[in-house]
This record gives C-alpha cells, structure tokens and sequence, in this order.
C-alpha cells in the first residue's frame, strides 16, 4: 500500500484520516497547528511537525485544508522537497485557476496533481461515503481512487486538472440556495402554526425532498447549530469562487449571488463559524426587525 502523507486535519481531515488509518495504509499526518497534532497522535496516528519530512516519507500527499491561500503556501513549502513519481490529491474546495497553479508546480518536480473536492459533509468523511468530483489525468485519477477507497462511495473523473473544483462549486451553489430556500421554508411553516418538525419527514420522498432537506430542516426547526457539520465561513468562500468562475465564464448565476448576500449578512451578524442550519435565526431577525 502506498505511504499517505496528510496534511489537514480540521472537520474533514481527522474524520478522513481515521478511515485512512483503519484501512491499513501507512500514514503520517501534518496540521499547521499543534492541537490537532496532539490529538492525532493519541489515536495511535503517525505525525511530523514538517512538511518536507512529510513530502520526503510519502508517496501521495493528500491536502484537506481551508481555502486557496492555504493550499498555495503548502504547495509552495512541498515544492523543493517534491520528487518524481509522487501524486498530490488536494481535497479542499478551492477556484480552479489556484488549482491549475499548484499543479504546474508540483509537474516541474516530475509529480502529478488530482483536484479531487468532496461533497457529504463531515458525516460522509466519517462513514466514509463522500462523493468526489476528480480533475487529472485518467492514470492519475485510478491511482488516487485506490488511495481514496476507504473515503468515498463514488469517484468520478470530471475531466482535466480543475474541472473537479468546477463541478464542486456547481455542488455548491445548489447546496447554497437551497440551504437558505429551507430556511425560508422552515420560518414560514412556523409563522403558520405549523410544526417545521414534521417538514422533513413529510416532504421525503416527494419532488421536494433532498439530503440539505433531511439534514437542515430539523436541525433548524431545533434550533440545533452543534455540532457544528457545515461552516458558514466555508460555504460563503465557495459562493465566492462561483461568484468568480461565473464572472469569468460570463454565466448567469443571479440565485447563487442572492445566496451569497444572504450568508454574508448573516457571517457579518457574527455567525461565521456557525453550522449552515443557523442560517434559520437570519430570516428571525429579518423578520423580528422594524419596518
């Protein structure tokens, strides 16, 4: 089995590298800061405070960390240290152009690059069912699913370097809208004298049913924002980068930037790094305000 070099180990991470860990595969994890270090290894996990010791013991990399600017300086820190033959698989959800960078970088070492962005939120990195949307080579993405196995229910390649970011962020834009639509939903239904309790299980199955549905609409009808499953933060940097791609690429997106407004009015009202079922307590105050 191939030495898995991990580097992140926030929401997704730990979860990922746990299954990793189970499968059997040698792994030695890497995280900027030294709290998660010390609790991976008290779950027995193999870990350096280095990045290039990581690059130097691993034959694939795998990155699961925050946004585009981390991923640009971890690449740029393994960049001297990389070696031919090597594979990064990033994880994180990131804008295509940062992506094709890093994996020009990473090719003047003689190693290769999968964009490889995860949807199922920190419950698929658990139960190992996250559904990945792969950018790279054919050969590239067959080596990285044997790695990927013990994470995901399906690997799908989407096309060249960066067109897995392209697919996660239209994952997210649909993730985005309809996450508030459940809000406005679940708000209405209260407003009516409805219990927002029963939504969920009375919808499932029907046109309007959806796993954002099963999974927000009682956690907001609860009021119930932990654990925390989906940041605030993070949704609102992937808006971004559709924001972006579809300034680009001249595409019409008008519901994701509404989407967009809405989060980033609710982040700024301190909700930041809140679970996305928070979102419930904007169309509260919104509502609650004076004319």
């Amino acid at each position: 089995m191939e030495r898995i070099g991990f580097i992140g180990l926030g929401l997704m991470g730990l979860p990922l590298c746990r299954r990793l860990q189970a499968a059997g595969f040698p792994l030695t994890a890497w995280n900027r800061s030294a709290d998660k270090l010390e609790q991976a290894r008290t779950e027995g996990m193999q870990t350096t405070s280095s990045l290039v010791e990581l690059a130097a013991s691993s034959d694939i990399l795998m990155l699961c960390i925050a946004d585009a600017a981390a991923v640009q300086s971890v690449v740029t820190q393994l960049q001297p240290a990389l070696r031919a033959g090597q594979l990064i698989i990033d994880l994180s959800s990131i804008d295509p152009d940062t992506t094709r960078r890093c994996a020009e970088q990473v090719k003047q070492q003689g190693a290769s690059w999968v964009d490889a962005p995860v949807s199922g939120g920190v419950n698929g990195a658990t139960q190992g069912t996250l559904v990945v949307m792969a950018g790279g080579s054919e050969q590239d993405i067959r080596r990285a699913s044997q790695a990927m196995q013990p994470l995901a229910q399906r690997i799908t390649r989407m096309g060249e370097v960066g067109s897995g970011q392209v697919t996660k962020i239209c994952n997210q834009l649909i993730v985005a809208a309809n996450a508030m639509l459940i809000a406005e939903a679940v708000a209405l239904a209260e407003n009516n004298g409805v219990d927002a309790s029963l939504l969920a299980p009375a919808l499932a199955g029907g046109f309007a049913d959806s796993l954002p549905l099963q999974i927000l609409a009682p956690r907001m009808a609860a009021r119930q924002a932990e654990p925390v499953q989906w940041k605030v933060a993070t949704l609102l940097k992937d808006l971004d980068n559709a924001g972006q791609l579809s300034k680009q690429s001249q595409s019409a997106t008008p519901l994701a930037a509404l989407a967009s407004q809405l989060m980033r009015l609710h982040a700024a009202q301190g909700h930041s790094n809140a679970d996305l079922s928070s979102v419930i307590h904007l169309y509260q105050e919104q509502e609650q305000a004076p004319c």
